[in-house]
């Protein structure tokens, strides 16, 4: 039952969080291993990339008209054909190309996340602030859980969203970056520390309502679940 309520939790935060993890892949992908100050900046924040992309996962995520194009541009044309044409030029193992530079972006994102909400939450319990069980409770750990995981993940985001996005050769193997310390080096080299947390405000838009979405979801439908099943 935690395992659907967790589900169910993530499809709600997904739902509307979805237009914002746009916006950050274009955002990350935004002056590659350039130069600050050296390319022509589509989306100067994260509002006037939405206005951007209203006028004019990550593959779909980073495709663009080609006047805001950030990033390699591939032409898939839905999650179906895409999975269809990297599965028959790659193969199965192409369908799992950059995982080893997504896995830290998960360990650090899901630790953080669990671990500050958690705390967070004992700690309002123990000063008394809101009334046993309360939603504001919830709400209030998921919005500092939400900070914190956006600061602790936003460089290895950055780096897994250019290492799914690069090109390959025929053999499936990037062009651009040998793996995740390769890419974080070349990132910082060329970009800066700053290079490292480009589109945070993109991120913090996206992963903050998503964390807090997720977590006072799955916290409501425990209580719920518990409430009702007595």
């Amino acid at each position: 039952m935690d395992f659907l309520m967790s589900g169910l939790a993530a499809c709600g935060a997904c739902l509307f969080t979805n237009p914002l993890e746009v916006v950050k892949t274009r955002m990350q992908l935004q002056g590659e291993l350039q130069s600050p100050g050296t390319y022509q900046r589509h989306y100067r924040n994260v509002f006037h990339a939405f206005i951007t992309i209203a006028k004019v996962k990550t593959h779909l995520q980073a495709q663009a008209a080609s006047e805001i194009a950030v990033g390699h541009q591939y032409k898939h044309q839905g999650m179906f054909q895409a999975l269809t044409e990297i599965g028959q030029k790659h193969g199965l193992v192409g369908l799992w190309r950059g995982a080893m530079g997504g896995l830290p972006r998960v360990v650090i994102g899901s630790s953080t996340q669990l671990c500050t909400f958690s705390s967070t939450k004992d700690l309002l319990t123990q000063w008394e602030i809101f009334p046993p069980q309360s939603w504001k409770g919830a709400l209030t750990a998921a919005m500092v859980s939400g900070m914190v995981v956006v600061l602790a993940m936003t460089p290895f985001d950055v780096v897994s969203t250019r290492l799914y996005n690069q090109p390959t050769d025929v053999q499936g193997k990037g062009l651009m970056y040998r793996g995740i310390l390769d890419a974080l080096l070349q990132t910082a080299r060329t970009e800066g520390i700053l290079g490292m947390y480009k589109g945070i405000g993109a991120s913090y838009f996206r992963l903050g309502p998503h964390t807090i979405l997720s977590l006072f979801f799955w916290d409501q439908l425990r209580i719920l679940y518990y409430t009702y099943s007595k």
